[in-house]
């Protein structure tokens, strides 16, 4: 039951993270008023607050590896607190001050979560061989994607069972029900004795080749940031699919989390570079469909979903899996490594919220009503152009990575 349970707390924080990356920018402007250059300010500044909190998250980990239990679960009962909060904020003079305080307990135990479940991988794999890694890689992109799927679909049935305000209330409910499941089925997967390397230093991360992976995961982790950020503004203002961002999101995941298996096995033959330089493309052929999609095509963005999850897919299991075998070998302490790699992960997220937000609301967009062809022109160059130029950026530094890549 170790993965399983592995697999569930995975889960948890994914389907955490789907409502704080895709529903939160249209959460906030629709129901809350809140405009998108604000948003992008605040999302922004909460990055601040990670820029100096995700290492020292990773540095608390390392340094009373026997506390396991209570990090786990704080990260959990901070979930289950803040999406019921976040969800029942309503508009008033103390609005903005409230998405703030709800936003960083959020964002916090977030944090705390995905840092312990990524660093902790040599301690929760049955041994810290590269192959038991790659294995409990698979098991736990497999569990974040059972929790993106849910989440991405659950405020739609929420909303078809009759609940009010676009169902989020209600989706926030479900949430912290989910997050007080998970803590207590996944408590015994962090009562194992930690494993625990040498202490981190830069320049051991920069020996080790960890230092390179961290740069590319975060030049790649801007083009999902922005099309995260702006998909269901681009689905439902752009193309006019009204009511389908939920099952398109869905299949997007999917097809994302049915690659991984594949993408495992063209690693394990081909090497993980090999691996994303296949990959890669398929998610640049993506954007550059999208920028000529029209309205009403359900079709050719279905399409386009399925390729470009694909292609994450790759991203999902390939480069954590990179970065946490990188660290092993080199017999370094892991979480505070991850605490910056889950760093560089939202700094790409507010980047492209503090970017395009702005851009948008600048060009004169407003989701939810009609727009300008400028307006739609710009959320078409955001969502599509800017992406699949940054990830031709990630691809280049693939490229520039060695060739005799570890094993996975």
């Amino acid at each position: 039951m170790l993965y399983p349970r592995i697999s569930l707390y995975a889960l948890m924080l994914s389907a955490a993270g789907i409502p704080l990356y895709i529903h939160l920018p249209r959460f906030a402007s629709v129901s809350l008023g809140v405009g998108l250059g604000t948003l992008g300010t605040i999302l922004f500044l909460i990055r601040l607050v990670d820029l100096v909190q995700d290492p020292l998250i990773g540095w608390a980990i390392d340094r009373w590896p026997r506390a396991q239990v209570f990090f786990a679960t704080a990260a959990a009962l901070g979930l289950s607190i803040g999406f019921p909060l976040l969800f029942h904020i309503r508009p008033g003079p103390n609005l903005l001050t409230n998405l703030v305080m709800v936003l960083v307990l959020l964002f916090s135990a977030y944090s705390l979560g995905m840092i312990l479940l990524y660093g902790r991988s040599a301690t929760l794999a049955k041994s810290p061989a590269p192959q038991a890694l790659m294995t409990l890689a698979a098991f736990r992109e497999a569990g974040m994607l059972a929790g993106v799927i849910i989440a991405a679909i659950a405020p739609a049935i929420f909303v078809s069972l009759g609940a009010a305000a676009y169902g989020y209330p209600v989706f926030g409910l479900f949430l912290s029900a989910i997050a007080v499941l998970t803590a207590v089925v996944a408590l015994p997967i962090w009562r194992r004795e930690p494993i625990l390397g040498a202490r981190f230093s830069f320049a051991g991360l920069s020996q080790a080749g960890s230092l390179r992976l961290l740069i590319l995961g975060l030049v790649n982790s801007l083009p999902v940031a922005i099309t995260s950020t702006l998909f269901l503004f681009f689905v439902e203002d752009r193309l006019q699919l009204a009511g389908k961002a939920g099952p398109l999101l869905v299949f997007f995941f999917l097809s994302a989390g049915l690659s991984v298996p594949l993408w495992t096995k063209v690693a394990r033959g081909a090497g993980p570079r090999a691996t994303l330089m296949i990959a890669m493309p398929l998610a640049v052929l993506g954007f550059i469909g999208a920028a000529f999609l029209t309205q009403g095509d359900i079709v050719g963005f279905s399409i386009i979903c399925l390729a470009s999850g694909a292609a994450l897919g790759a991203d999902m299991v390939i480069l954590p899996a990179m970065f946490s075998v990188s660290l092993t070998l080199a017999g370094l302490k892991s979480s505070v490594a991850f605490g910056i790699w889950s760093f560089s992960g939202k700094l790409g997220l507010a980047m492209a919220a503090f970017i395009v937000l702005p851009l948008l609301e600048y060009s004169g967009f407003r989701p939810g009503v009609p727009n300008s062809d400028a307006a739609l022109r710009m959320l078409n160059i955001t969502y599509a152009i800017i992406p699949c130029a940054l990830k031709l950026v990630a691809l280049a530094l693939v490229f520039r990575l060695p060739t005799e890549d570890q094993a996975l």
